[in-house]
């Protein structure tokens, strides 16, 4: 609908999230598609997922690339801790972009 589109772009503000239209698209047609409750949470979760992630990567491409390599499985206790830094810089990017919207 109009307003789950304003509400996303709203989220998004300025990023060029271009690359991520298309699951926005079809995560708005699996909306359309499934009356709402757990049918639609289940029949949806995979984009959603997706699309969550993509608009993660165009915000934060560097931290969120961080992320996926030093958290995407087990390892020394080193690892992990890179892994908890790598979470907390991805947390603290996108904490700035959201006060950046807040303040427009």
């Amino acid at each position: 609908s109009d307003h789950q589109r304003r509400h996303v772009r709203e989220i998004t503000g300025d990023i060029p999230m271009r690359s991520c239209d298309r699951l926005q698209e079809a995560l708005l047609q699996c909306h359309r598609r499934m009356p709402e409750g757990p049918a639609r949470r289940s029949g949806c979760r995979h984009l959603n997922k997706a699309f969550a992630e993509c608009v993660v990567a165009e915000a934060c491409p560097e931290e969120s690339e961080a992320v996926r390599s030093l958290c995407s499985s087990g390892g020394t206790s080193l690892k992990r801790k890179q892994c908890e830094d790598a979470q907390l810089s991805l947390s603290l990017c996108l904490s700035r972009h959201q006060r950046e919207f807040e303040q427009r």
